[in-house]
């Protein structure tokens, strides 16, 4: 940031302006709810979600300055912060509640334990993370949060008259309409593919074509676009070929899909896991030093004179006291479901020993990769073989090893996603000079709120397009459906493909000597795991769009001038598209469940499919291109 000494934050700490306001509240709640709902719809359908925090400040600053006119820089950071904690804590559910539904444990989402896995996941990842914030946020200069400093760019900017809501609300009309033209009227066909026999071996090809996945590869860059379409020709171009052939009678569609199901999404399985411990080897000394930074006396209270504002975190005692609520929670919380207090004892200490230790990981990585590169997948696989492993070695197996393991999962992921996106609104809060007491408080809020909602939005989702099913117009639900096939594996009579699983971990011990090698070679182009992981387990229809949008996004910004990432209106555009597009879907999820057949079926044509998506691509080239000359603030 350019406006101020690298050491000084943007408001001093000695001045004192409105941060916590009831408009500036209500709004964090609305946006908190509509974001994580969105998310929600975006992990079930893609298997990523992304961060809100750019989007919840700019629609802040247009509706506190532009229709209230009022609202400071830190009310409007405090309503991005509400946002992106309700929207990393979607992440965490959408992971791993279905499994419990795709497992046959659940009947549908229930409200109460789905609301509490989000609720306990949530606080513990605060209470862990608040501890750390001087350690591995204030002090550690090599820690740069990507996200939180973009997010503070637009604040910044915003306070100097900059302005970006037009374009999140075109994007969201633009999202809306298709969404409407896929779900509502069926008139565009919501995938285009296709696949063959060579040699008695299927061969696959095919494109989603949804303009919110494109903003997807748009907003997380080129560089992690192609590392997941990587994943992809892995998965569908070298893996699928080699391991069988097309059965008589079947269609190579079928087939493809069929042993890409069975078998080759263990494959990146195997790779999550190889990332996910080699991200915890990788950050240890980094981790060590900023842990063992807590044992410092340093003052942590808020209220004293002595501490200055920007320095001031939640009260020690209040921490205890929501972590002793938060434990104790989840131990009633896990002897309701289990029906075994000794069962559900020995898994809250699991809980609580793995949600720190991660907690920690996903904090330390957020700052040196950003959100978006974070293994969480990986670390949340490791909880749930650290849980199957405990349960393996008691002789405990069915239905309550499977509770057991996936409940222990679900808080440890909410509570690790929630950390990652955490850190970066409190690296936001050091350069805009927020008071962190008051941005914790309203994270807890931002927790808190949206846990309710999730639960009736799945079940809505689920009644309307079913979710993990695997039928034409499903959420894939791709990181739950895998959950559901580990446990299943662990506890049940199917087994797991240990074959492929270990191809996983070859394919992910190379990746690891590649990134390696091109980390000595000075090459800024890195072959993080996490990304080809996730590109192996998501359909490669889903890869293609993704691509597409990290392409644009490289292009146009070989074509303008060096700017920060809140210049970038295609950022906001493609925000919009993802905001528009999943809360339609979840709007339209209504009459289909009331009653099926009331919107009309039009019939969905590929030809209109790619003409729309083609003129979508458009759109996003001209909206990326208008701040192409904006300069640096």
């Amino acid at each position: 940031m350019t406006h101020t000494h690298a050491d000084e934050p943007f408001v001093p700490a000695h001045v004192q302006i409105p941060e916590i306001s009831a408009a500036a509240v209500l709004l964090g709640i609305a946006l908190s709810v509509v974001m994580g709902a969105a998310n929600a719809y975006l992990g079930l359908y893609a298997g990523m979600t992304v961060s809100a925090s750019i989007p919840a400040a700019v629609i802040s600053m247009a509706i506190l300055r532009g229709v209230f006119r009022r609202g400071t820089i830190l009310e409007n950071n405090i309503v991005q912060t509400m946002a992106s904690t309700g929207e990393s804590l979607a992440a965490g559910i959408v992971f791993t509640v279905p499994a419990l539904v795709l497992v046959g444990a659940w009947q549908d989402f229930r409200f109460i334990p789905t609301t509490l896995i989000a609720l306990l996941g949530g606080l513990l990842g605060i209470v862990f993370m608040v501890p750390m914030r001087r350690a591995l946020i204030v002090e550690r200069r090599d820690l740069t949060y990507p996200e939180g400093l973009a997010c503070a760019e637009v604040l910044v900017t915003g306070e100097r008259g900059g302005s970006g809501v037009l374009a999140i609300g075109l994007g969201m009309i633009t999202g809306t309409v298709f969404k409407i033209l896929v779900s509502g009227v069926r008139l565009v066909k919501e995938t285009v593919e296709s696949a063959t026999a060579a040699a008695g071996r299927a061969l696959y090809i095919g494109a989603d074509m949804s303009p919110a996945l494109m903003a997807v590869g748009y907003i997380v860059n080129l560089q992690v676009a192609a590392l997941i379409t990587l994943g992809g020709v892995i998965a569908w171009w070298i893996v699928l070929p080699l391991l069988g052939g097309v059965p008589a009678g079947s269609s190579p569609l079928e087939a493809a899909g069929s042993l890409w199901s069975s078998h080759i999404r263990f494959v990146g399985v195997g790779a999550m896991v190889v990332g996910g411990v080699s991200s915890i080897w990788n950050v240890r000394q980094g981790l060590i030093a900023g842990i063992t930074g807590l044992r410092r006396p340093r003052p942590i209270t808020a209220g004293d004179s002595a501490i200055l504002r920007t320095e001031q975190n939640i009260p020690l005692l209040a921490l205890m006291a929501i972590f002793g609520l938060s434990t104790v929670g989840t131990f009633l919380f896990y002897d309701a479901v289990l029906a075994q207090v000794h069962l559900a004892a020995i898994m809250t200490i699991i809980m609580v020993v793995v949600a720190f230790l991660f907690v920690a990981v996903a904090t330390y990585i957020a700052g040196l990769v950003g959100s978006s590169n974070s293994p969480v997948s990986g670390m949340t696989i490791c909880a749930l073989l650290v849980a199957s492993g405990v349960l393996l070695a008691m002789g405990i197996r069915g239905e309550s090893a499977i509770l057991a393991s996936l409940s222990v999962a679900g808080v440890v992921c909410c509570a690790t996603c929630t950390a990652g996106d955490i850190a970066q609104d409190l690296k936001t809060g050091v350069l805009v000079g927020a008071t962190p007491a008051k941005q914790q408080w309203m994270e807890m809020v931002g927790a808190v709120i949206p846990a309710f909602f999730f639960a009736p939005a799945l079940s809505l989702l689920h009644h309307a397009y079913g979710i993990g099913t695997g039928a034409p117009g499903s959420l894939r639900a791709p990181q739950a459906v895998l959950f559901a096939s580990l446990v299943q594996g662990f506890f049940g009579d199917k087994g797991l493909p240990w074959d492929m699983l270990g191809i996983g971990v070859g394919i992910g011990v190379g990746l690891l000597l590649v990134n390696w090698i091109l980390g000595r070679a000075g090459s800024p182009f890195r072959a993080h795991i996490m990304p080809v992981a996730v590109g192996i387990y998501l359909p490669m229809s889903l890869d293609v769009p993704i691509l597409l949008g990290g392409l644009l996004r490289h292009i146009v910004g070989k074509t303008r001038a060096p700017s920060q990432a809140g210049h970038d209106r295609g950022v906001l555009f493609g925000s919009g598209i993802i905001a528009g597009e999943a809360i339609m879907g979840i709007l339209l999820a209504i009459p289909i469940c009331l009653k099926p057949g009331l919107l009309p079926d039009l019939g969905g044509r590929g030809g209109l499919s790619l003409a729309l998506f083609a003129a979508v691509l458009v759109g996003y080239w001209v909206m990326a291109k208008g701040s192409r000359e904006r300069p640096a603030a």
